[in-house]
């Protein structure tokens, strides 16, 4: 069974990897994004993919848009059977899709959070079941026939890169299954009036306030490590949890621990242990409010 695949983060990694290792498979070309500038000294790197397929000696292919005609005729000149595509954010063309089975393994239970951030959208909307489904590709955004679907729970404490890995494994799996299965999978359509969307996450979604102390939990589960939860000050919240209490004064400090400082939301109450003000390093948040000098009943902001 030959394999062209295409995706670029650690998500799509581990399942390349997996298809790797079957004896009943092979991988005769990868597609990723181009290398890109990273971290603030802007170096050139190469996506986890790309580093991932020159170990084992595959062809890689980085177009810049995979819908330009001269990238098409490349591809198509790819003998294959499958073509199998995991965050690989570019949309396919119908050449393309109508040259071999194109199977997305996407990160959500289909058609919940077609788009790019369904497992921070999973975490953000306080879910506690989410998946990974494998669908026939068409040209719409993850609107494609559902092949197989498998399911997890989502710990209430559970931040996003463990739900991350945990789904990256599952998809592994399941890829494999899709394929092997491919000819007995029954392909089922998405029903629309169900469907809903995620978009991609940007800075400014890490900003907060101590309104709801849930939902503020919930973001720091979704966002971390990036963007992370910061107060409009710039503060960041590198560590909190959630605590008992009903709140009441939004942003009130009603306790400093030996570990932590308590804080109010106008719903709920957080601790919160570690922070990083602007062009800081991170420190113990008790250590912070002595800084600050603030006390039981000041306002952290």
């Amino acid at each position: 069974m030959k394999i062209v695949f295409m995706g670029t983060p650690e998500y799509a990694s581990i399942i390349l990897e997996h298809i790797i290792a079957q004896e009943d498979m092979e991988v005769v070309a990868v597609y990723t994004q181009p290398d890109r500038a990273v971290g603030r000294k802007r170096v050139i790197t190469a996506p986890i993919v790309k580093q991932l397929a020159q170990q084992y000696n595959i062809p890689i292919y980085q177009p810049e848009r995979l819908n330009r005609q001269d990238s098409i005729d490349e591809l198509l000149q790819i003998e294959c059977d499958f073509i199998v595509v995991a965050a690989y954010a570019q949309l396919l063309s119908e050449a393309i899709l109508n040259y071999v089975p194109c199977i997305n393994l996407h990160a959500s239970i289909l058609p919940q959070y077609r788009g790019a951030s369904p497992i921070q959208q999973a975490i953000l909307d306080g879910n506690s079941v989410t998946g990974v489904t494998s669908m026939l590709m068409d040209r719409g955004l993850d609107t494609g026939a559902i092949l197989k679907i498998s399911k997890l729970q989502i710990a209430p404490d559970e931040l996003a890169p463990s739900l991350y890995d945990r789904l990256a494994h599952c998809a592994k799996t399941l890829t494999i299954q899709t394929l092997r299965e491919f000819d007995k999978l029954p392909q089922i359509d998405q029903d629309n009036s169900q469907a809903s969307h995620c978009k991609k996450i940007t800075r400014a979604d890490g900003e907060v306030e101590f309104q709801d102390a849930l939902s503020l939990y919930d973001r720091y589960r979704a966002f971390t490590p990036w963007p992370g939860i910061y107060l409009k000050s710039g503060l960041k919240l590198l560590r909190i949890s959630l605590e008992q209490g009903a709140g009441g004064s939004a942003g009130k400090i009603v306790q400093i621990d030996s570990d932590g400082v308590v804080v109010e939301c106008s719903r709920g109450v957080i601790k919160i242990f570690t922070v990083q003000a602007p062009s800081k390093k991170p420190i113990l948040a008790t250590a912070y409010v002595n800084t600050k000098e603030l006390k039981v009943a000041h306002t952290l902001s």
